[in-house]
Parts: C-alpha cells; sequence; structure tokens
C-alpha cells in the first residue's frame, strides 16, 4: 500500500497546501493517507477520470461525515433531519432524474434574470465598503453578496441569511473535519432546525407559488407526482441554501487576493474589463475554492506506478493538486490572467456531476469585479495574517483585508 507524507489538517497545510501537492503529484498518481482511511489522487488525467467515470466510481460518499456521528448527534439528526441524497451525493439512474428537473428549474433565463440583481446587491455593498479606507473584503461582500443571490434565487426572505447561515455556517465542519462530540451535537441540532426552516418554505410555497427556484420545482412535481417528491425538493433547496453560496464566497476571496498579490494584472483588469472572465477562471484553477471531492471505488483501480486503488476504498480527488499539474498546464504555478485553456480546471467536477450552479458562480464573480475595478482601481492588500477553514475540502480565507491608502502597506 503507497503512502505518503500528507497531514491535511496540519497549520502548514491549512495555509499553503500547494507544496505538498507538488510533493506527492510528483511522486505517485494516489496513495492511500493512514489519516483519512483514504486513498488519495493527485494528477489531472486521473482526477478527471474518477470525477467523471461513474462506472468505477460511485458519488454516493461526497457528503457523508469524515467521521461517524457520536451517539447524541446521530439521535438529533435521526429524529429531524429528513434529508435525501441529491445532485452530488446520487449515483445513476437516479442522479439523471433529479438533474434533468433542477436544471429545467435552474434555467439560463432565470441565472441571467438574475444578473441586475447581483448587480444592486454589489453596488450597495461597495458603497458601504468603501466608505473605509481599510475593510474586510470577506465580510464586505464575497459573503453577502452570494448568500443574497442565492436567497432570492430559492425565495428564502433576504432579511432570514444571518439565521439560515448560523444554522448552516459549521456543517462544513461535521462534512468535511475533525470536530469533537459536542460540536458535532451542536451543529446536528442546527441542521435540524435549518431542515425545519427548508421544509417549512417549501410547504409555504405550495400555495403561494412566486417566480424563484423552489416554485419551479414544485411546478414540476404538480405536472407529474412521480417526477421529483417533496422530500427531495427540500433536500435541493437546502443543499442550495447553505451550500450555493458557500463556495462563490471562497472563489471571490481567493481571486481577490491573487489579483491584489500581482498588482500588474489587476491594473490590465481595472483597465480593460473583457479580462475579468478569464482572470476568473484563472484563479479557479490557481487557487480553487473547492480544493478536493471525494468518490468511492467500486473495483479495483490500477492507475499505474504501482498505485492501485481497492475495490470499496474512499477516494479523495485533489483538485487544486490536479489544477497545478505540470502535464495539463504550462508553467502551473505561475497565475496569468491571459493563460490559455485556464477554463480546462477542475474545480466545478467533471462529467454528470459538473456543478449546476457554474453558470451563476462565474456571472456572480464577474459582475463583482467588473464594479469593484470600475469603483477601487486603487485597492490592494492590507498587512495581515490569513486564516483558513480546519476543512479538507473547501478553501477560502476567514478574513481578506483591503485597503486604498497606499501609504499603510509595508
Amino acid at each position: 500500500m503507497s503512502t505518503c507524507p500528507f497531514h491535511p489538517f496540519s497549520a502548514e497545510y491549512l495555509a499553503d497546501p500547494y507544496p505538498t501537492f507538488a510533493s506527492v503529484r510528483e511522486e505517485t498518481p494516489a496513495f492511500y493517507s493512514d489519516e483519512l482511511d483514504m486513498w488519495v489522487v493527485t494528477r489531472y488525467r486521473d482526477a478527471s477520470m474518477v470525477m467523471s467515470d461513474t462506472e468505477q466510481f460511485s458519488a454516493s460518499n461526497s457528503q457523508d461525515p469524515l467521521l461517524p456521528f457520536c451517539p447524541e448527534a446521530g439521535k438529533v439528526l435521526a429524529e429531524g433531519f429528513g434529508y435525501t441524497p441529491v445532485m452530488t451525493n446520487l449515483d445513476p439512474p437516479e442522479h439523471a432524474r433529479i438533474r434533468r428537473h433542477n436544471m429545467t428549474a435552474f434555467s439560463t433565463r432565470r441565472v441571467a434574470n438574475l444578473e441586475p440583481v447581483i448587480r444592486e446587491i454589489t453596488t450597495s455593498l461597495l458603497d458601504d465598503m468603501l466608505a473605509e479606507e481599510r475593510f474586510d473584503w470577506v465580510a464586505g461582500l464575497a459573503y453577502p453578496l452570494p448568500i443574497n443571490v442565492i436567497f432570492e434565487l430559492v425565495g428564502f426572505p433576504r432579511e432570514d441569511a444571518d439565521m439560515v447561515k448560523g444554522w448552516g455556517g459549521d456543517r462544513l465542519t461535521i462534512m468535511f473535519g475533525h470536530p469533537d462530540e459536542s460540536e458535532q451535537l451542536r451543529v446536528a441540532q442546527n441542521m435540524a432546525a435549518l431542515w425545519q426552516y427548508c421544509s417549512e418554505h417549501v410547504q409555504r410555497r405550495k400555495v403561494e407559488r412566486a417566480d424563484d427556484f423552489t416554485s419551479a420545482l414544485l411546478d414540476i412535481r404538480d405536472a407529474d407526482h412521480e417526477a421529483i417528491s417533496e422530500t427531495e425538493i427540500t433536500s435541493v433547496v437546502m443543499g442550495l441554501g447553505i451550500a450555493g453560496h458557500e463556495t462563490t464566497t471562497n472563489l471571490l476571496a481567493n481571486a481577490m487576493r491573487l489579483l491584489a498579490e500581482h498588482p500588474d494584472q489587476w491594473t490590465e483588469i481595472c483597465a480593460d474589463p473583457s479580462l475579468i472572465p478569464n482572470a476568473v477562471e484563472e484563479a479557479l484553477r490557481f487557487d480553487s475554492s473547492v480544493n478536493a471531492w471525494r468518490r468511492k471505488a467500486r473495483t479495483d483501480i490500477d492507475l499505474g506506478e504501482g498505485a492501485v486503488i481497492p475495490e470499496g476504498a474512499r477516494v479523495l480527488v485533489l483538485l487544486g493538486s490536479s489544477n497545478r499539474d505540470a502535464a495539463e498546464f504550462d508553467d502551473p504555478d505561475r497565475f496569468d490572467i491571459h493563460r490559455t485553456g485556464a477554463r480546462r480546471h477542475l474545480s466545478f467536477g467533471k462529467g454528470i456531476h459538473y456543478c449546476l450552479g457554474a453558470p451563476l458562480a462565474r456571472l456572480e464573480a464577474c459582475v463583482a469585479f467588473e464594479e469593484v475595478t470600475r469603483r477601487a482601481p486603487d485597492l490592494h492588500l492590507a498587512d495581515q495574517q490569513l486564516d483558513y477553514p480546519p476543512i479538507i475540502s473547501f478553501r477560502g480565507p476567514r478574513q481578506l483585508w483591503l485597503t486604498r491608502n497606499r501609504q499603510d502597506n509595508p
């Protein structure tokens, strides 16, 4: 069994996993991690195959907790949490049914119609944030913009944002981290409360339809009760309500940091907004907001160089490592907004589980950077030590302090 030094909860790794990625990627296509009890896939070619090959790999474990729930937390979830697998953790053929209906409700028209809302929210947030000389980009824009857009999409009242975030904010720790039993219990209670909130929202929309994603799914169910169940609709709504914004928050934070660290490229996009879409793709490639995802091997898989993933093994796909693979990207450790082929990154996955919300995330990021470059071309990083959550799959700083006063920059 191949092993490599891999400590995904160490302070060094959380601060910057890319040196580790480079080391393990050079050594082997895959290795076994004792710490996670998982096989870890390191290279682009193999990651692409694992993410897209549903015959050899199941997605059923993609949102399982890393650790089993303690009895108290398990009891709370068993009694008050009715979530059922949908989309990211569902395999064919059921996955195709759910995704088809979600794509109908999450239409190109619905996403496009959100652009004025995104721009209105962005400008309002910038009005408040840019009034200060020094401000936290995450608290000021990267967090509130995506969550308010998702609320608009699913039909949650905007005034409930802080309450819903309070319930769902720590769930990533229970799914992708190592929480103690007291934290597990607290998060389980919050997840049960959030399930109740989403269930009540779906019931309300059954009698009070609106032009939102929840109503669109209920319209599909009204036309054919076999198409999608109320529990599945509630599960989809809950997934969007608490997960649909987190990755975009990280994208906005990571992209802003990278552009501020490369002031020549920041100056370029300020002068030419047409460069922004590819800058967003390069940020997704260079420092992915989802830098690892999970699968389960259905059979023995030989990746070469002695790396054989056994049937039944849990698999961690290092998307962040794959996006820096020199076999796929020239000079991969260089951030370059002009990079040809940046969009080949795996940050939104690949195959039938490709992220449904990718067009919305791209739209939000492009609008945000169009507005901020127009209004504040003099932004730069303030002196700070970045802090990242101790989880294995999502990456973005908890805070990102910026300033418009160059005299304060060391």
